[in-house]
């Protein structure tokens, strides 16, 4: 692209960009699906033999929703933003599927969101919350508290932000420095000693985004155009040869998405009778748990700000 005009360079560097995305979520899409079925196939007496083979399982975890997502409202680093109601159902509804996996380890961000979503996680398990500050959400300096439609109209400097996170005002964190620390404190306590296989860390969008792009090889200025639902989780296995593997983005698992769908039964048939049969259907409904089939499937609202590109 060196030798091409200036004003074609930009638009085919962002149709590479949005190219390598596409094919980050298809690749871990196909992942995601032999994962699960390799566990509907051997239900949870593979679960051991899984964690033999594979050195670790992380399990990223966003927050469930505040008030301050759904006004689109920056909370930055800012305390006392905590789970609206349907934020505390989403927890329980993760916490609830997630339970069939063997968490060994719970590590949160310290930021009442994120703590009281680890809260939901260790519920039933002989564990204790680990807070790591350095999984903190991205510190917007002087927009916190703001929202966007209020930053965007007042403050051109938010604006070039969202163009290019990777250059940022003064008290503003650049996407780099976040993911510096995020990547930093994820690969601290992964490796520490009796740390288990299954660890999950329980943090913000950004977050989440910035270790996706650290382990896929995106760009880290592209990572907010990574969409990440509240009370989701990305899985990341890393084998026995410390490579790492995305398997789900953004995923919102139902409780009993490791039960197989159950199979049909037969309805009773009408006894006949001499007046006129009534029209009967043929099929009827299986109960099938429901799972996603794809990372990314939309649930819940995106916390302002964290979608920038």
């Amino acid at each position: 692209m060196k030798h091409l005009p200036g004003f074609l360079t930009r638009p085919l560097r962002s149709v590479y960009a949005w190219i390598h995305i596409l094919s980050i979520y298809l690749s871990v899409g196909g992942r995601f699906l032999r994962w699960r079925r390799h566990f509907l196939l051997h239900s949870q007496q593979s679960i051991g033999n899984v964690r033999d083979r594979m050195k670790q399982t992380l399990l990223i975890v966003r927050h469930g929703q505040t008030t301050w997502n759904v006004e689109h409202r920056l909370p930055g680093q800012l305390p006392d933003v905590t789970l609206n109601d349907i934020g505390r159902q989403q927890a329980t509804r993760l916490a609830e599927a997630l339970k069939v996996l063997p968490i060994s380890a719970v590590v949160s961000s310290p930021l009442e969101r994120a703590r009281d979503t680890a809260a939901y996680l260790v519920e039933g398990r002989n564990l204790e919350i680990q807070l790591e500050p350095d999984l903190m959400d991205t510190n917007v300096g002087p927009w916190a508290g703001r929202t966007i439609d209020e930053v965007s109209k007042s403050d051109p400097a938010w604006k070039e932000y969202v163009k290019d996170p990777m250059v940022a005002p003064e008290g503003v964190e650049t996407f780099g420095q976040v993911q510096q620390r995020v990547v930093a404190a994820v690969e601290r306590w992964r490796t520490k000693e009796n740390i288990g296989s299954y660890v999950a860390f329980v943090a913000h969008a950004d977050v989440v985004k910035l270790l996706v792009a650290h382990y896929t090889g995106l760009d880290t200025a592209r990572a907010g155009s990574v969409h990440i639902d509240n009370a989701s989780v990305t899985t990341i296995e890393i084998d026995n040869e410390n490579h790492p593997h995305v398997v789900s983005i953004g995923w919102n698992p139902q409780p009993g998405w490791l039960k197989p769908p159950a199979s049909e039964e037969p309805k009773p048939e009408q006894p006949e009778t001499a007046q006129a049969e009534e029209p009967r259907t043929e099929a009827t409904k299986s109960e099938v748990p429901a799972f996603a089939t794809a990372p990314g499937q939309p649930e819940g609202v995106q916390e302002a700000g964290e979608q920038k590109l």
